[in-house]
C-alpha cells in the first residue's frame, strides 16, 4: 500500500468522543498498548511537522520525483547535506521518555512510529518498529547496499568543500521533518553516486542512485515491516497514537486494524486527524505533557 496523502478535517471541527487524560487513565489502565507515533511528538525536540495546525504550508518529496529527475535529486541532498546534521544533534523529550517508562514497566508492549529521527530508540525504547525508515542510513537503488549517512556526509563533504559554510550556521536554517533544509542556491552541488563496488563484477564502483533509507510519498512501505506493526498492533489490548494527523495510509490502517479486531483507540493529538471517527476516545491535547501524564498514571 502507498503512503497516499488524505484530506485532514478542519482544526475547529468538533471531533468525536472527546475525552480528558483522566478519560483516558479510567479506560487504558491495566491495558498492554501499542503506540503509533507521528511527526506531532517530536515538535518538542525541535523537529517541525507538516501538518499541525500551526505548521507553514510544505510540500514533502516524492518517490517520483526523486528518481526521475536528476536535478530535484540534486536539490534535495544539497538541502539535505545541511538539514541531516540539525536531526542528527537532537535530543529526545519528555514524551518519548514517558513512552520508554511505559514499556520498561510493562505497560507498553511496542511503538510504531512513522518518524524517521530515531528519538524513540535514543530515549530508551527498545521495541521500535520505524515504519518510514530511519534518517542514519542510505540505501542504492541498483545494488540495494545500505551505508550511514555519516559515511555519506563525508563523501559530500569531500565532493563540495565549503559548502555548508556557504549557507550558514546549521540553527540559522529552517529545517522540515524528513531532515530536509530550506535553501536556495544547489545548482553547483555535486551529488554522490553509490561508492561499493560493483555488483556485477566490474572493476569500477556500483555507480547506482542512493536514497535516503525512508519511505517516501506513493513509494510503498516494505510489506514484512506492514506485517510486523499488524502483529504488535494485535499483541496489545488498546492502540494508543500519539502526535499523528493519520493523514497518510500507512499509520491509518493500524487504526483501522486495531478497531475493526474490537481493541479500544485513543488518539492523542492537537487537532483533527483522519481516524477520529474510529476512534473511542480523542485527546485534543500536547503531546509530551500528556504522555508524561499517562506514565505516571497507568
Amino acid at each position: 500500500m502507498t503512503s497516499l496523502r488524505l484530506p485532514v478535517p478542519a482544526h475547529d471541527d468538533v471531533r468525536p468522543n472527546p475525552g480528558t487524560v483522566d478519560d483516558a487513565v479510567a479506560l487504558l489502565r491495566g491495558s498492554r498498548l501499542t503506540v503509533l507515533t507521528g511527526a506531532g511528538l517530536s515538535t518538542d525536540s525541535g523537529i517541525p511537522d507538516y501538518r499541525s495546525p500551526d505548521s507553514p504550508p510544505r510540500n514533502p518529496m516524492t518517490y517520483q520525483q526523486f528518481v526521475g529527475d536528476a536535478a530535484f535529486r540534486q536539490h534535495y541532498w544539497a538541502r539535505n547535506h545541511i538539514g541531516w546534521q540539525h536531526v542528527h544533534r537532537t535530543h529526545p523529550n519528555a514524551g518519548h521518555r514517558a513512552l520508554a517508562s511505559m514499556e520498561a514497566h510493562g505497560t507498553v508492549v511496542g511503538l510504531i512510529t512513522q518518524n524517521v529521527d530515531l528519538l524513540h530508540e535514543q530515549a530508551g525504547s527498545r521495541r521500535v518498529i520505524d515504519l518510514h525508515g530511519r534518517y542514519d542510513r542510505v540505501i542504492c537503488l541498483r545494488c540495494h547496499r545500505v551505508v550511514s549517512r555519516t559515511e555519506l556526509a563525508e563523501r559530500l563533504e569531500a565532493l563540495n568543500p565549503g559548502f555548508a559554510e556557504s549557507v550558514g550556521a546549521v540553527g540559522d536554517v529552517e529545517i522540515a521533518p524528513d531532515a530536509d533544509a530550506v535553501i536556495e542556491q544547489t545548482s553547483h552541488f555535486v551529488v554522490a553516486d553509490c561508492w561499493q563496488p560493483d555488483p556485477d563484477g566490474g572493476d569500477g564502483p556500483c555507480g547506482g542512485m542512493l536514497k535516503p533509507d525512508i519511505v517516501y510519498f506513493g513509494e510503498t512501505v516494505p510489506a514484512e515491516r506492514v506485517a510486523a506493526a499488524y502483529a504488535l498492533v494485535d499483541e496489545a489490548d488498546a492502540l494508543l497514537v500519539a502526535g499523528s494527523s493519520l493523514t497518510v495510509q500507512s499509520g491509518l490502517r493500524f487504526v483501522r486494524h486495531a478497531a475493526a479486531g474490537g481493541r479500544p483507540v485513543v488518539i492523542l493529538n492537537r487537532g483533527a486527524t483522519r481516524g477520529d471517527p474510529l476512534a473511542t476516545m480523542t485527546l485534543d491535547a500536547g503531546a509530551s505533557e500528556t504522555l508524561q501524564e499517562l506514565a505516571a498514571r497507568l
